[in-house]
């Protein structure tokens, strides 16, 4: 008896740790990128001139894409054009300038649907998104704090997705190929007190993409893909300083494009996914306690620096 239970945790174990280990060392470092080319000649990608939306049309670039970048700064979007065109040899880079908070009106739809109008998109990537200034309790976010958060992080991946898609006639629907990427959030997939409109808009993401994935990849042949990373150093993250943990916007890039085709749903970093597996693994009340209590410091901070901030502003009124 003793034996045969000895035999089963050692089934268990195997089946609850050694099978994902072993998956997880191929999907991560021994897999290989597919080729993007084969969805389309056009990736289409939004947040575009910062972060992870800029590294991410970088990386499209080299692997021989055209790309084009959505962003809200005309400036910056000619900057980061310039960039991927002397970088990448013979690359097509186009840009559209354009604001997705407060909501995307009839004007700002024409003005999407016009840029992509006849082009042969392979790729969307949704990557445009808001968090809060620092972790708060939900009733003290303002009013277009709350609009804004559904607007940049969801309106935009639905919108973005239905006029990429296009219909019988036109789009990925039509050519029945394509590849859709949308960037959550790991706290789209779990449980963040002080984070509860970001983790809301967040987890939408991700509900939305499986739903959409068993719609279209069936029919349509059209992949979708939802990754949820956690930090990098970004100016949404508000880290400056990369680590094992906490990879740069040009590495996460990296493994993000190479998990494009497979997934429906991954952390394409391989340290992300490792901290979520570990946090699946844990009781849900001391997980959740584990976020609350880096999202409470992280508000406390946050706070000083609000109050710094206030401070400093009266002086300089005083002193004036």
């Amino acid at each position: 008896m003793k034996i045969e239970l000895e035999i089963l945790l050692a089934c268990v174990v195997g089946y609850k740790v050694l099978v994902p280990l072993i998956l997880g060392i191929y999907k991560y470092f021994l897999r290989p990128g597919k080729k993007l080319l084969k969805y389309g000649e056009w990736a289409v990608i939004t947040g575009a001139t910062d972060g992870i939306g800029k590294a991410m049309a970088f990386e499209l670039a080299k692997q021989g894409l055209k790309i084009l970048l959505i962003s809200r700064t005309e400036s910056k979007l000619i900057q980061v054009k310039e960039e991927i065109e002397a970088k990448v040899k013979d690359v097509q880079v186009r840009y559209v300038s354009l604001d997705f908070a407060g909501g995307l009106d009839k004007h700002k739809i024409s003005t999407l649907a016009q840029a992509i109008k006849d082009l042969d998109i392979g790729i969307l990537i949704n990557n445009v998104g808001m968090s809060y200034p620092f972790t708060k309790y939900y009733h003290e976010l303002n009013m277009n704090e709350c609009s804004d958060l559904v607007a940049l992080n969801l309106e935009s991946t639905m919108i973005l997705t239905k006029l990429v898609l296009g219909d019988s006639s036109c789009g990925m629907i039509a050519r029945k190929r394509g590849a859709i990427i949308n960037t959550s959030s790991a706290a789209g997939t779990q449980i963040s007190p002080l984070l509860a409109g970001y983790s809301g808009a967040k987890g939408g993401i991700v509900m939305f993409s499986k739903s959409l994935a068993a719609e279209l990849k069936p029919k349509f042949g059209i992949d979708v893909q939802v990754q949820t990373p956690l930090f990098v150093t970004t100016k949404l993250a508000k880290i400056k300083r990369s680590s094992i943990t906490v990879p740069t916007p040009s590495t996460y890039a990296k493994a993000a494009s190479r998990a494009i085709g497979y997934d429906v749903a991954i952390s394409p970093y391989w340290s992300h996914a490792l901290q979520l597996w570990l946090m699946d693994a844990l009781p849900t009340t001391l997980a959740i306690a584990i976020v609350s209590n880096m999202h409470h410091a992280i508000r406390k901070k946050g706070l000083k620096k609000e109050a710094a901030k206030g401070n400093a502003s009266e002086d300089n009124k005083k002193a004036q």
